[in-house]
């Protein structure tokens, strides 16, 4: 079984590191994917930390010490690519692990910002020869279905990205259930983060949930994802 956790560190995990580690120990992923990860001090100890656990295989892109990118940690060896040009304004919101049988993009999508990462996503999909998977914080979601309003911005773009063969892992086992992985200090529940499964690894799909109590307990204001292939 391959293991695939996503999760939203918050603004790269500061004080929250010794529990974000702990989290990683506890639930011994293969492949971690941190969004909101910083090349700053906490980054550094974080990878190192990880490196301790037995992630030896990392990538990161070249993002400024206090911009929110993404980070991937394997136990498996891969073929690392970043994408400075995939859009001018958020250079380091999208890295790949290219892995034996599939390639992994770990992504963090700006809020409510205009940009044009669906339209890269939907063309790295097609441009590879192998499955693909999305993980991560997109930051949008469905309306009416991944929050009760309509406030999404991007909720075309997922039906674009469905129409190019990718579906949601989530939907895939659990249909139309209600489950949210943020909720705002109203009270507010939304769906922002996503494990998109392009359709012939779907039959591997074993599982696809949230870790509700790391981010109960405050560790971050995110639910990690987990997406078991098997």
């Amino acid at each position: 079984m391959i293991s695939i956790i996503s999760w939203n560190i918050r603004q790269g995990g500061g004080t929250r590191l010794s529990s974000i580690v702990a989290m990683v120990t506890a639930e011994s992923p293969s492949i971690l994917v941190c969004s909101e990860y910083r090349n700053n001090h906490s980054g550094t100890l974080l990878r190192s930390k990880l490196l301790a656990l037995g992630y030896r295989h990392q990538l990161v892109s070249g993002a400024a010490l206090n911009d929110n990118a993404v980070l991937i940690a394997s136990t498996f060896a891969f073929n690392g690519r970043i994408f400075p040009r995939a859009d001018e304004h958020y250079p380091h919101n999208v890295i790949e692990a290219e892995f034996e049988a599939f390639q992994l993009l770990g992504v963090y999508l700006p809020h409510k910002k205009k940009h044009q990462l669906f339209s890269f996503l939907i063309e790295r999909v097609k441009a590879c020869d192998k499955p693909s998977i999305i993980v991560g914080d997109y930051n949008t979601g469905k309306n009416y279905i991944d929050q009760k309003g309509n406030s999404f911005w991007y909720t075309d773009d997922l039906i674009a990205l469905e129409k190019a063969g990718m579906a949601d892992a989530f939907r895939h086992l659990h249909g139309d259930k209600a489950e949210y992985s943020w909720y705002s200090h109203q009270g507010n529940g939304y769906r922002y983060d996503h494990s998109y499964v392009e359709e012939p690894l779907l039959p591997i799909v074993t599982t696809c949930d949230y870790l509700h109590s790391y981010r109960e307990s405050g560790v971050s204001d995110h639910s990690p994802m987990r997406l078991n292939l098997g």
